[in-house]
């Protein structure tokens, strides 16, 4: 592939091409290696064009009805005027391709409007490489012109934390449902949550929804906010009636003001570029220790020595590290 290669992906993406920003996500999906020099480069040329979107993180138990959400809000956000994107960060997934992939058939309408574009995650692979492509997807999608990039969880436990470490802001939507409220969410989610929203909200279940959202913000009550100068609002809404959308909205930008005037935004996103360079750092060293000759030759036999009782795992360990120096 040659600079014009290169420069006609860069030219695309920056003229809101639609083909060409699916194309540049597909070469940086790729896991041949003169597709990941050329990602790299096209990603360092866009990277000026990046930053000014809304990244908006979004989890929720399941049966909650997040297609339905993500479809309601998107739909609302792309009649205010602004350009959406959707993308997935689902590890689980081998065969379809993420829920997004799956839930595009429940996505109708949005995914027919011009001004949106609805992405699944890389099928197949481990969590770290999913959340590397999706970082980089989203940095094409700034540079295409989507200002509000929507970034749904599909996976389950560890997703959850690498999602909030890429967004601004972090919404758990939830279920009004019988007995404990709290049954079924774990701590360590709701202190990465921004917002907490009931879904579902509409006839008879609206009583049962504002109930669980006293509960929830009495719960949140014991946790110490991430950030000094916002408190987590705890909302209910209904995605079918379209009730309580615009106020979950009004919650990310009032959001973003307050970190924004804090300076406390610019500190996240700073943070959170450095956490993005040390996982690659380790994914690559990873990656450099199992492809390194003298490892592969050595491994099976410290393995089974580790296994049997007769080398010490530290012993093992700086051995097999050893090799890396030579």
């Amino acid at each position: 592939m040659n600079t014009m290669d290169i420069q006609s992906y860069i030219d695309g993406v920056l003229n809101r091409e639609r083909r060409m920003v699916s194309k540049t996500i597909t070469l940086i999906e790729s896991s041949l290696a003169a597709h990941q020099d050329m990602a790299r480069r096209i990603i360092d040329s866009l990277l000026p064009h990046t930053g000014k979107a809304v990244r908006f993180g979004i989890t929720g138990v399941p049966g909650v009805g997040k297609s339905t959400f993500i479809e309601s809000i998107g739909m609302t956000l792309v009649q205010d005027g602004h350009r959406v994107a959707v993308l997935a960060v689902d590890p689980s997934s081998r065969r379809s391709g993420g829920s997004v992939l799956a839930d595009k058939t429940r996505m109708e309408k949005l995914a027919a409007e011009p001004h949106a574009f609805i992405r699944p995650s890389p099928s197949g692979g481990a969590l770290g490489g999913v959340a590397r492509k999706t970082r980089e997807t989203m940095l094409i999608c700034e540079a295409a012109g989507y200002d509000v990039i929507i970034v749904e969880t599909v996976g389950v436990g560890q997703s959850e934390t690498t999602v909030a470490s890429m967004v601004d802001f972090f919404l758990v939507l939830m279920l009004a449902g019988a007995g404990d409220e709290l049954q079924g969410i774990k701590k360590g989610i709701l202190e990465l949550a921004d917002g907490i929203a009931i879904t579902k909200a509409d006839g008879d279940n609206v009583a049962k929804a504002r109930k669980a959202a006293r509960t929830y913000d009495n719960a949140l009550h014991f946790l110490r906010p991430a950030s000094p100068v916002w408190i987590p609002p705890v909302l209910t809404c209904s995605a079918v009636d379209r009730t309580g959308i615009r106020e979950i909205w009004q919650a990310v930008l009032s959001h973003r003001k307050k970190l924004s005037d804090s300076g406390e935004l610019a500190q996240k996103r700073q943070q959170q570029a450095l956490d993005w360079m040390w996982s690659l750092i380790e994914e690559g060293l990873k990656y450099r220790f199992n492809q390194n000759p003298e490892v592969k030759k050595h491994l099976p036999k410290l393995t089974r020595g580790v296994e049997k009782g007769t080398t010490a795992p530290t012993i093992a360990a700086e051995e097999l590290l050893f090799f890396l120096d030579n």
